[in-house]
């Protein structure tokens, strides 16, 4: 299956199940049709771009935005949530991202042109496989705390 038949599947049900390379069965969810009474408030939002936080996020300092784009490892950022953001998993006034840059899952969220909210499917169940891995489940994945003032704290380095 291609890029652009998983796009008109997201555009019609609002969510996608893709097998990766690992095997693991990952649900992307276009944030509109997120269900608090369904979905999983463990969620991530993925990003194409580091412009497309401010969706989700309070304005940044320039070093939390450094820190986004230069980071070389895969790496999930927990964030006080935007006051505008109503729909979404949400925790204790944080949210999670992440800026996926490797080239399948780029262009994925890309060509959907907005965030998509991953959470790990419960069903085995898929629409889509793909060889290529899913970045965030490697064993180098990193995580870390931004404030918008530009405070940073590891949580898993």
């Amino acid at each position: 299956m291609e890029i652009k038949e998983a796009v008109n599947i997201l555009k019609e049900k609002g969510r996608i199940r893709i097998k990766d390379g690992h095997g693991t069965v990952l649900e992307l969810v276009a944030p509109q049709r997120w269900d608090a009474a369904i979905d999983d408030q463990e969620g991530i939002f993925l990003f194409f771009d580091v412009f497309q936080i401010r969706n989700v996020a309070e304005q940044f300092s320039e070093v939390s935005l450094d820190i986004i784009e230069y980071a070389t490892k895969p790496t999930i950022y927990h964030t006080p949530v935007n006051r505008i953001l109503k729909n979404g998993p949400i925790i204790d006034g944080k949210v999670k991202f992440s800026v996926i840059r490797k080239e399948f899952w780029n262009k994925l969220i890309f060509a959907f042109s907005q965030p998509l909210i991953l959470q790990f499917s419960k069903s085995k169940d898929w629409d889509m496989v793909t060889e290529d891995f899913f970045p965030l489940l490697s064993a180098g994945t990193k995580e870390m705390f931004l404030s918008p003032d530009g405070d940073v704290k590891i949580i898993r380095a």
